[in-house]
């Protein structure tokens, strides 16, 4: 098992973050309409663990203003929430490892660190392990999608009673048909319960997958409340398995197949409270931090 700041979806570490906002946010960050741009901590995962205090530094200095945050390594929760504090950086966001965890205990976690969304990268459904999760996840029946909708539905009571909002995000296994034409993230948006589940949207899997981020911000935009800008380069055909030699390679924003444009705006119509950059490793061609620049310059580009 890896460190906590090893921020690794596939290992289900606790995943925790958040900050006390600054008195305001910099004109330089926010946009017209009130957004400003976030990233998603996970992409610098190996630089945080190197260096925490400089990478939050470095990623404020880029211009991002909103973080969502992935771990703490060998901090405490405390710590790594003065260092964003330190940093300038707002953490209204977190992911968690929902079901493998005590509920209870990642809570009082996410209250500590002042979070207002407490997401899931994946939840297994209720009562089965990790391993058995990954072993069936390109084969999950309707029923399985029923079991992490009612365990969604759980998570989500809790999260309101302590005062926050709980968010699931996709990936691409999410987008395969399972029943009658419906996809399992169908089957997660009907079965679950709209005031304590929302969506945070992965634009860049559901296009892995597939479908098209537009068609459901408009159709599900009350249920979506974050959205992760992200791109992949050729994308020629769905990949649902989500690690299928066949899925795409990630790449900076603006350099992938993913129209990105036509997404922003629709999720700015659809009302999303935040927007989240996030590119999947490896970084083989561009630095993690450099990306983490030029994606930043990309979605200002579609925000101004």
């Amino acid at each position: 098992m890896r460190s906590k700041m090893n921020i690794s979806r596939r290992s289900f570490f606790s995943l925790a973050g958040g900050a006390l906002a600054a008195a305001a946010f910099s004109q330089q960050t926010r946009r017209p309409h009130g957004l400003p741009i976030g990233i998603q901590l996970y992409m610098v995962n190996a630089d945080l663990m190197k260096d925490p205090a400089g990478t939050l530094k470095r990623i404020a200095e880029i211009g991002y203003s909103e973080v969502e945050t992935a771990g703490w390594g060998k901090l405490s929760a405390a710590q790594f929430c003065d260092l964003l504090r330190d940093a300038g950086l707002r953490a209204p966001s977190a992911h968690f490892g929902f079901g493998t965890e005590d509920t209870g205990k990642l809570l009082d976690d996410a209250k500590t660190l002042g979070v207002e969304y407490v997401v899931s990268s994946m939840l297994p459904p209720k009562d089965q392990g990790v391993g058995e999760f990954f072993k069936n996840m390109n084969s999950m029946s309707a029923d399985d999608f029923r079991r992490i909708a009612a365990q969604a539905n759980e998570i989500g009571q809790k999260a309101k009673a302590a005062g926050m909002q709980y968010a699931y995000h996709n990936h691409n296994f999410e987008f395969r048909e399972v029943s009658d034409g419906k996809t399992g993230y169908d089957i997660l948006i009907q079965e679950t319960d709209a005031s304590v589940v929302k969506f945070e949207a992965d634009c860049g899997w559901m296009k892995v997958g597939g479908k098209d981020p537009v068609e459901y911000l408009r159709r599900h935009g009350n249920r979506i409340a974050m959205l992760h800008v992200k791109d992949f380069k050729n994308i020629t055909k769905p990949v649902t398995a989500l690690f299928s030699p066949d899925r795409p390679i990630a790449t900076e924003l603006g350099r992938g197949s993913v129209d990105l444009k036509p997404i922003v705006d629709a999720g700015l119509k659809a009302g999303v409270k935040h927007i989240f950059v996030e590119q999947e490793g490896p970084f083989k061609e561009v630095p993690a931090v450099e990306a983490a620049e030029i994606d930043y310059r990309y979605l200002k580009s579609l925000l101004s």
